[in-house]
Order: structure tokens, then sequence, then C-alpha cells
């Protein structure tokens, strides 16, 4: 591999491709160096497929949305007609145009204030969802820079792959365990685990020297990429049978192992 095609897989444009993150200038670079080498389409199509086993454990909810506000239109005040039988004196007939004048006034006052009043309220309900709508960007970014993690941890060529098949009494179990001795990080992958009585569940260990470590359950609806504790100078990884709950005695049911690999 020639120093030119080096240094382009040992910086993080491929990564920042596939999350949408390159400017022009840089998806055009990245193409046209996966059109060219064989290497970087290699490099490429790893790194897709460890971004599915990713997208898959993060799930992104959508934000809520904000409602649109819209007043309602006032009806035209209805028109009072006054058909007088009688001659009033000028000064009363000015008194009762006072008085309805002050009905009128009063009224649209009411009327104003109390609209007002709802657009305060609907005004509060989209201050909160707008502040919904920003803890929700948050974590949206807190999830993307998750992913991105795990990403960059799945394709560090320190991280080891181990894929943990079931014996005969377990032949549809399959998992993925990702270990970083170096960065002291531990992934697992639950691809299938069959079915168990309601009373019994699947937990994971780690074989040390003279003992076992429980390092969890797996459970068929859990099924995503997760961590597990890392364990400093593990020999296996065992999946075992063990009552509901799982063992919490750190005392593992060998007997009933369903699977194991040793680690290198």
């Amino acid at each position: 591999m020639n120093e030119k095609i080096n240094t382009f897989l040992s910086s993080d444009l491929l990564e920042r491709y596939l999350l949408g993150d390159t400017t022009s200038a840089e998806t055009a670079q990245v193409e046209s160096y996966i059109a060219r080498y064989p290497e970087v389409q290699n490099a490429y199509n790893v790194l897709q497929h460890h971004l599915e086993i990713v997208a898959k454990s993060n799930a992104i909810e959508a934000p809520k949305s904000v409602l649109n506000n819209i007043l309602e239109t006032l009806d035209d005040k209805p028109v009072i007609k006054l058909k007088p039988t009688y001659k009033y004196k000028k000064w009363y007939r000015f008194s009762v145009a006072a008085s309805i004048a002050a009905i009128i006034f009063a009224s649209t006052s009411y009327l104003f204030y109390t609209q007002n009043l709802k657009l305060s309220k609907e005004n509060q309900i989209v201050v909160e969802e707008i502040f919904d709508l920003r803890d929700d960007i948050a974590q949206n970014n807190l999830r993307l820079d998750s992913v991105m993690r795990q990403l960059l941890n799945l394709n560090n060529p320190e991280t080891e792959k181990y894929i943990i098949k079931g014996n005969e009494r377990a032949k549809d179990l399959k998992t993925v365990a990702y270990i970083n001795s170096k960065e002291k990080t531990s992934m697992i992958d639950v691809v299938s685990l069959p079915q168990l009585p309601e009373e019994q569940c699947y937990q994971i260990w780690a074989e040390l020297q003279g003992k076992m470590v429980s390092l969890g359950i797996l459970s068929e609806t859990d099924r995503q990429l997760k961590s597990l504790p890392y364990t400093e100078d593990a020999l296996a990884l065992k999946i075992t049978i063990e009552p509901k709950g799982g063992s919490t005695d750190n005392t593992a049911s060998l007997d009933n192992a369903v699977a194991d690999i040793t680690l290198h």
C-alpha cells in the first residue's frame, strides 16, 4: 500500500463520509479514492458493515412537532338598530349613546383580555415544545457521538472480533464479541438466542485463572450492540443457562454451558 493511500486511510474521512459530515470537496475526494483504489473500496465496505451493526442498536426516535398556533377570527359585532317611538331630549339621547359606547368598549376590552390570555398560554406551550425539541436535538447529538465512538472502536485495528456459536444444546445461538485490550473496551452483538423457558436465562461469563466472572444477562429482546465490563487477562468467554435473574454469586453452571470461545 503506497503512502498516499495509507495517509488517506489513517484519516477520518471515510468515517465522516459515511455519517454525511464531509464538505463537497472532501466528498469528491473520498468517492474518487473509492473508485480508484481497491484498498479504499475494501475499507469502505468494512466500515459500512460495522455501521449497520451499530445502527440497529441506536434507534433514533423522531423529535416532537411544534404545533402551529392559529388565532380565531373575531366575528363581526352585530349592529344595534334603535327605533325610538318617542321624542327624547337631546341630552337623554347623548347619555344613551354614551352608555352603549361604554358597554361596547367594556365588551371589546374583555374579548381582548381573554384573547391575550389565551395567546399567552399558547405561547407558553410553544416555548415548552421548543425546549423539548432542543432536548431531543441534544439527545440525538449524544446518540450520534456514541455511534461515532462505537464505529471508531469497531474499526480500530486493536479490536479483536470473536464469533461465539452455540453447541448442540443451543445450535441457533450466535453472538459476536468485540474486545480491545489496549483501550480496555468490550462489546457484544446479540445476533440470535434460542428461546428459553420463562424461569431460565442466558448469562455470559469471563473465565480467569481459577474463577468465573459474570458479565451480565443476554436477552433476545435486547438484541443490540452493547458494552460489557472489560475483564483484564480473561482467558475465555462462556455462555451458560442459569435460573431467571442469573447467578449472583459468580458461580457459573458449567454443566449448562451452551457456548464458549478462547480469547487470544
